[in-house]
Order: C-alpha cells, then structure tokens, then sequence
C-alpha cells in the first residue's frame, strides 16, 4: 500500500508538468521510440509505464536541449530497466517498495534535468 501511496505523491508532485501519452503526441516520441534511442529491445513496464515514460521523457527533453548526454540518457535509462527487473515485477511488498523508492527518486532527477533547461518549467 506504501509503494501506491508513494507513486500517486510523484505524480502529484509532476502533474505541473506536460507529458505527452505513451503513444506519443505531436512533436514527442512514443514511449517505444524512447526506449530504442538506446537499445532495439523495449521493456514492457506494465502499470508503471506512463510513470516510467514521464520519466524518460522529461530526460528526454533536457538530452534534445543538450543538457543531458545521449550516454547518460541511455544510463538513465538503463538503471530504470535493470531496477525494475529486480524490484518492480515483485510481489513482495518491501521489494515493490524498494523499487518505487527507487523510482521516485528518478523521477525528481529527470524534472529537475527538464526544468534546468525547460522554460516553462521555471514560469510559475
């Protein structure tokens, strides 16, 4: 139940922020196209995956302003696939739990690498 009530607080902390659909939106990459900047095989995220795709999206964002490296985008990337692979798929509560510590905190990372380059990030 912690592990719910921690991912509804990272997305009330980023409902400030515009993120296009998993499929992708005018002038944004699908979560798919994301996930293959970096490698050709995907992850399914199952029900985590438009948290995980406004993550790497936001990433995204600072990587096209060149804030962000390709390298340490696909690091990004790649740290949410490996954590979720060993935590995220778990039934174990203190294990989900572990993964969604995990992930919030990525979550911030990502936010604060947008809003460093993001204007509309900075207006309110």
């Amino acid at each position: 139940m912690r592990g719910l009530l921690m991912i509804g607080a990272a997305v009330l902390l980023a409902g400030c922020v515009s993120s296009p659909s998993l499929s992708g939106t005018m002038g944004a990459p699908s979560f798919v196209s994301l996930q293959q900047m970096c490698s050709a095989q995907t992850v399914d995220y199952g029900k985590d995956a438009q948290s995980v795709y406004d993550a790497l999206f936001d990433a995204y964002v600072a990587n096209r302003h060149g804030k962000l490296s390709k390298d340490d985008f696909c690091g990004f990337q790649a740290s949410i696939a490996q954590r979720f692979a060993s935590q995220g798929l778990s039934t174990d509560p203190q294990v989900r739990n572990q993964w969604v510590a995990f992930f919030i905190d990525q979550r911030a990372k990502a936010l604060s690498w947008r809003a460093a380059t993001d204007p509309t990030l900075r207006n309110g």
